[in-house]
C-alpha cells in the first residue's frame, strides 16, 4: 500500500511538472546569447551531421563540451528546429529535478519534507524559470547536485558492497557535470567536500576526538573505492576531451582549458557586474525560498535536531552553498545563472525551516516577513506596471543611451489583464503575512507559493514576449526574412542569432570582415548595427557602398550587393 501511495506521488508530480514546464516553450524566441549559443551548436550538429564537434558557425566552439548540445539534437530531431526544441529538455529535467528532490526529501526525513521541498523549488522564480529556457545550468547543476549526494550517501553507509555503487554513481554524475559545462562541475563538489572536512576536524578538536573525522577520511580514502570514482570520472567525464585530442582537435582542448581561466581572470564579452551581485541575484531572484532560508544560517539552528543524517545533509547543503556563492563571487564573469547551482541548498534549507514552523519546533520570525513582503511588493508593482509601459516611456526617454532610446521606440500590444499577475503576487504575500500572524501557517504558505508560482508562470507566457518586443524582436525578425537566401549576414556586435535565426548553411559562412565589407562579394551580404551616431558614421566611413535599407527599434540594417561583372 506504501508503495502504491508513492507511486500515485510521483505520477502526480511528473504530471505537474510537465503541466508547469511544457506549456508555453515557444512563445517567445530564444535570447542571445546563451539560448541561441547553444541551440546553434545543435543545429549545426544536425546539419553537417557532425555530433563529435561542438561548433558555432561551422568552425569549432571550445567554451562548453557537447551533452547538452546532443539532448538538444534529439529534441530537435523530434519537434524541429525552433524554440520548443531547444527548451524541452530542460522541462525534462524540471521533471526530474522535482522527482529527485521529492525522494531524496522523503528518505531525509517523510513524503510530507520531500513534498515540501518539491512545492518550494518549483514555485521560487529562479528556479522556475530556468526550466523554461534552453540554457545549459539545469542540467548541469542537477547532475553536480546529484553527484554530491551519492557522495554523502557513501560516506554514511557501513555496508561496504553498497558503497562501491554509490562512489560509481557520484563519479557517473560528476563526470556527466563535466561532460556538460566542464571542470567545473567537479571543482564545485571537490572544494564542498574539502571545506566539509576541514570543518569535521575543528569539531573534533572542539569535542576533543578524532574519531568522526577518522572514519569519514578511512571511508573516502579506500584506495579501490578512489581508483574506482577516478576511473568513473575520468572515462565519463573525459571521453569526449580524449576523442578530440585522438582526432587532433588537440588545440580545441588548449582553447577550452584557456576559456575557463578567461572567465575568471576577466569580465567575459562584457558580462560584468559589482561585487556582491549573485548574492543580489539569489536573494531576490529566488524569492520566496531566499528568504525563507535566511534563519537557517545561524550557527545553533540545528541544536533540537535529532536526525543525524538530516544534519550531516544540512551541513553539506549550506557548505555547497557557500562555495558556489564565494566561487561565483570571485570570478570576474557575472551572469544571473552561473550561481543556479545555489538553489538546490538554498531550497532545501527553506523547506528544513518551513517543516520545523509546521511542526511547532519553529516561530515563523517576524524580520523575515519585512523582506519577504519588500520584494515581493516590489516585484509586483513592477510586473502591474509593465503593461502601461508604453503610456510613461516618454519619461524614460530623456535619461536613457540613444542605443536603448531605440529600442524604446518599440511598440507592445497588450492583452489588458497582464496586470493582474503582479497583482496576484501581492495578494499572495498579503494573505502570508495576515495568515502567519494568526499561527495558521499552512494557509499562509499555501497562499504565499501559489501566488509565487502563478506570478511567474503567468508572466513568462503573457509578459515575456512583449518584453522582447524592445529587446532584440526587430533583429530577430530580420533574420528570419533571410531565411533561405543565398547571402552573407554579419553582426557588427557578437550576437549569434543570424546563424540559428537565418538558418545559416556552410556555404554561406565568411569570417573576413575586410572581405564582406570591402571585398568583391559574389552574394548580398547584410549588415546590422545598433542604431547609434558613433556606430553608423563607424560604419558608413568603412563601408561607403552599403545600402541602408532601414532602421528599427534600435537596430540599423544595411546591404551590399555584389558588383554587376562585364
Amino acid at each position: 500500500m506504501e508503495n502504491k501511495k508513492l507511486i500515485i506521488i510521483q505520477l502526480l508530480i511528473v504530471v505537474a511538472g510537465a503541466v508547469l514546464f511544457m506549456p508555453g516553450l515557444g512563445v517567445v524566441h530564444l535570447f542571445d546569447w546563451d539560448e541561441i549559443n547553444f541551440a546553434e551548436s545543435a543545429r549545426e550538429m544536425i546539419l553537417t551531421r557532425d555530433y563529435l564537434t561542438v561548433q558555432i558557425n561551422f568552425e569549432p566552439f571550445w567554451e562548453k563540451p557537447p551533452l547538452f548540445a546532443w539532448l538538444q539534437v534529439g529534441s530537435m530531431q523530434i519537434f524541429g528546429i525552433n524554440e520548443f526544441g531547444a527548451r524541452f529538455p530542460n522541462a525534462v529535467c524540471g521533471i526530474i529535478t522535482l522527482l529527485v528532490l521529492f525522494n531524496i526529501g522523503r528518505k531525509l526525513r517523510n513524503v510530507r519534507f520531500g513534498l515540501i521541498w518539491t512545492l518550494i523549488y518549483a514555485c521560487s522564480v529562479f528556479p522556475f524559470f530556468f526550466f523554461k529556457t534552453g540554457i545549459i545550468d539545469p542540467w548541469f547543476n542537477l547532475f553536480i547536485f546529484l553527484g554530491t549526494y551519492f557522495f554523502i550517501c557513501f560516506t554514511q553507509t557501513e555496508n561496504v558492497k553498497k558503497t562501491y555503487l554509490q562512489v560509481a554513481l557520484s563519479a557517473l554524475f560528476l563526470g556527466l557535470a563535466v561532460l556538460t559545462k566542464g571542470p567545473v562541475g567537479f571543482l564545485i563538489f571537490a572544494l564542498t567536500f574539502f571545506v566539509y572536512l576541514i570543518i569535521k576536524k575543528i569539531e573534533d578538536k572542539r569535542r576533543k576526538t578524532k574519531d568522526e573525522t577518522q572514519q569519514i577520511i578511512k571511508s573516502t580514502l579506500n584506495w579501490k573505492q578512489v581508483v574506482l570514482f577516478f576511473i568513473v570520472l575520468a572515462f565519463v567525464g573525459g571521453f569526449w576531451f580524449v576523442l578530440q585530442i585522438i582526432n587532433g582537435n588537440f588545440t580545441i582542448f588548449q582553447d577550452f582549458i584557456l576559456y575557463q581561466i578567461r572567465l575568471f581572470q576577466t569580465k567575459d564579452a562584457g558580462h560584468g557586474g559589482f561585487f556582491l551581485y549573485h548574492f543580489v541575484m539569489v536573494l531576490i531572484g529566488v524569492s520566496p525560498a531566499s528568504i525563507l532560508a535566511l534563519p537557517t544560517f545561524r550557527r545553533s539552528i540545528l541544536k533540537d535536531e535529532s536526525n543525524e543524517k538530516m544534519r550531516n545533509f544540512f551541513q553539506w547543503q549550506i557548505i555547497l552553498f557557500w562555495v558556489v556563492m564565494i566561487l561565483f563571487t570571485i570570478v570576474k564573469t557575472k551572469i544571473v545563472h552561473y550561481s543556479s547551482m545555489s538553489y538546490f541548498p538554498l531550497t532545501f534549507m527553506a523547506a528544513w525551516y518551513v517543516e520545523q514552523i509546521f511542526d511547532g519546533k519553529k516561530t515563523l520570525a517576524k524580520w523575515v516577513k519585512i523582506p519577504m513582503a519588500t520584494i515581493s511588493i516590489i516585484v509586483g508593482i513592477a510586473a502591474a506596471a509593465i503593461p502601461f509601459f508604453d503610456k510613461f516611456k516618454h519619461f524614460i526617454m530623456p535619461y536613457a543611451d540613444e542605443f536603448t532610446r531605440g529600442n524604446l521606440q518599440a511598440t507592445s500590444s497588450w492583452l489588458g489583464f497582464e496586470w493582474l499577475t503582479g497583482v496576484i503576487l501581492v495578494a499572495g504575500v498579503v494573505l502570508f503575512v495576515v495568515f502567519s500572524n494568526k499561527k495558521e501557517y499552512k494557509k499562509a504558505f499555501i497562499y504565499l507559493l501559489s501566488s509565487s508560482l502563478i506570478f511567474v508562470s503567468a508572466a513568462m507566457f503573457f509578459i515575456t514576449p512583449q518584453v522582447e518586443k524592445y529587446s532584440q524582436l526587430s533583429v530577430i525578425e530580420f533574420y528570419e526574412d533571410r531565411q533561405n537566401e543565398d547571402c552573407y549576414i554579419l553582426s557588427t556586435f557578437k550576437s549569434y542569432a543570424p546563424y540559428f535565426y537565418a538558418q545559416q548553411k556552410p556555404e554561406n559562412k565568411c569570417t573576413d570582415r575586410e572581405f564582406l565589407q570591402r571585398g568583391d562579394l559574389d552574394k548580398p551580404c547584410y549588415f546590422v548595427l545598433r542604431n547609434t551616431t558613433k556606430n553608423v558614421e563607424f560604419f558608413t566611413n568603412n563601408v561607403p557602398d552599403a545600402i541602408k535599407l532601414y532602421d528599427k527599434n534600435g537596430f540599423a540594417f544595411y546591404v551590399r550587393q555584389p558588383k554587376m561583372k562585364e
